[in-house]
């Protein structure tokens, strides 16, 4: 199967180019304000060893406390996909709600997304 490379002076296949998209618009809008209360929401003081942490973050599914490399903010609703000018508007409204996120450990934001997508 030759998949037709159509975009991006022909760099990118269709699929691609929208990937590209929506990591960018998700990167764009990490620092979103209501995702940010969320997480510090989510937060206490770190007293353990390690000086340069000054921060953990419980998870919303397994209630266990995590640096903060090592949790996500997750939409409850998923933003869904993105994968064509018409779906646009509503990743974008999806995108950047005024509320509905969560704090979660990677494991269970992967397992939730997995789940989403129906593969587990």
């Amino acid at each position: 199967m030759v998949v037709v490379k159509v975009r991006n002076n022909k760099t990118l296949t269709e699929s691609g180019y929208w990937g590209l998209v929506r990591s960018t618009l998700r990167r764009g809008f990490r620092f979103w304000k209501p995702m940010m209360i969320v997480k510090q929401e989510n937060r206490r003081k770190y007293v353990g060893l390690n000086k340069r942490q000054k921060w953990e973050y419980q998870c919303n599914v397994c209630k266990g406390w995590f640096k903060d490399k090592e949790i996500q903010v997750d939409h409850i609703i998923p933003v869904g996909s993105l994968k064509c000018s018409e779906d646009l508007a509503r990743f974008l409204e999806r995108l950047t709600p005024e509320q509905g996120f969560q704090v979660l450990c990677k494991e269970d934001h992967k397992k939730k997304t997995l789940k989403e997508r129906g593969i587990i």
